[in-house]
């Protein structure tokens, strides 16, 4: 049979190339990640949160002149979106805007043409085919690549965001795990039977002290050196691995990527700092955004369009603002009593600086 092998022909071994899982894999994939965000946990933290409430309220408070759309309620969910995804898509509707929780765009020459638009609804999200002119679509640090796609500040700052929440979690573990306020004193020799009852008692009780059998016994020809009977702590010494500084670092790195001056969260901070936050917040932060916002809500609805964020923040130096009237008005007087015309004293002050 060996021989007459030989002259059999050999079937070709056959190969095959796996491409992925499967439709229903990557679309499953997707969904987890769209739902847990483009960054992961990060955007769970506390830090984070507060900066996006931060933007979700100036947002919300902002001054809209021009249209009816670009209502409260539209202008916080954009604040929202515009944190945590980078852009904010909405569907224009005769009774206002309707937010679109998922959209996929068709684009000539780098430009919106056509939007596929999935539109939230208790019984499930409908879908909606609509041109460009029909959407608002606002974007935040797009890519030259992809200048129709945004990225939120957790996406442009991925290595500060994921340091973060890994400092977060392995915080929260080693403080959930850890024996903190436990220790171990000696105890004097008893049975075996009653140590172990002890320890059964002792155990899962954080803070408790813990008890070892007692060392006075004789091994290796003698008896063990006598100890004193001290209780020796076990709390794990977290300064050496400066896991608090480094966190505390993140953090501020995460605030500066928003727009938030990392002092306006430090605990020593004076209200002239918290006023240059919120100033530094509106002015270098929002009220470019504001101006893209207007720009694209002109463009889409034919009426012109401004939107301020300055004025319901009171983001400005109001005791800049006092003293310089003050100064005004002593100088108004001055000229009074050396007897110049009031008129042209104010002619020789510098408005515009």
């Amino acid at each position: 049979m060996k021989l007459l092998n030989l002259f059999r022909r050999k079937k070709p071994e056959e190969t095959r190339s796996f491409t992925g899982a499967g439709y229903t894999a990557d679309v499953m994939a997707a969904r987890a990640s769209w739902i847990t965000g483009q960054q992961g946990i990060a955007e769970l933290t506390a830090t984070v949160q507060g900066a996006v409430s931060l933007w979700e309220g100036a947002m919300a408070l902002a001054d809209v002149d021009g249209t009816d759309l670009l209502d409260r309620r539209s202008m916080a969910l954009l604040g929202r979106s515009l944190a945590l995804r980078g852009e904010f898509v909405a569907y224009i509707t005769e009774g206002g805007l309707v937010p679109a929780s998922d959209w996929v765009i068709s684009t000539r020459n780098g430009e919106p043409r056509a939007y596929q638009l999935t539109l939230p609804d208790t019984g499930g999200g409908r879908e909606v085919t609509a041109l460009a002119g029909e959407v608002l679509h606002v974007v935040i640090g797009a890519d030259l690549g992809q200048p129709y796609f945004g990225a939120s500040p957790l996406r442009r700052a991925s290595l500060t965001a994921d340091m973060l929440a890994a400092l977060e979690t392995a915080l929260t573990e080693a403080y959930d795990s850890m024996p903190l306020g436990s220790q171990i004193v000696p105890f004097p020799e008893a049975a075996d039977t009653d140590m172990d009852a002890l320890a059964r008692g002792f155990r899962g009780k954080r803070g408790r002290v813990l008890l070892r059998e007692s060392v006075a016994i004789t091994a290796a020809g003698g008896p063990a050196p006598a100890q004193d009977w001290k209780a020796s702590d076990v709390t794990p010494d977290m300064q050496k691995s400066m896991s608090l500084e480094t966190l505390e670092s993140a953090r501020q790195s995460i605030s500066n990527a928003y727009g938030v001056l990392p002092a306006l969260a430090n605990a020593s901070t004076t209200g002239p700092m918290v006023r240059e936050a919120q100033r530094h917040l509106a002015q270098w932060t929002l009220q470019p955004i504001c101006a893209l916002l207007a720009e694209e809500a002109q463009n889409k609805l034919g009426n012109p369009v401004t939107i301020d964020v300055m004025r319901p923040l009171q983001a400005f130096d109001a005791g800049g603002r006092a003293r310089a009237a003050a100064g005004i008005i002593q100088a108004l007087a001055m000229a009074k009593e050396a007897g110049v015309d009031p008129s042209q004293a104010l002619a020789l002050v510098d408005w515009d600086g």
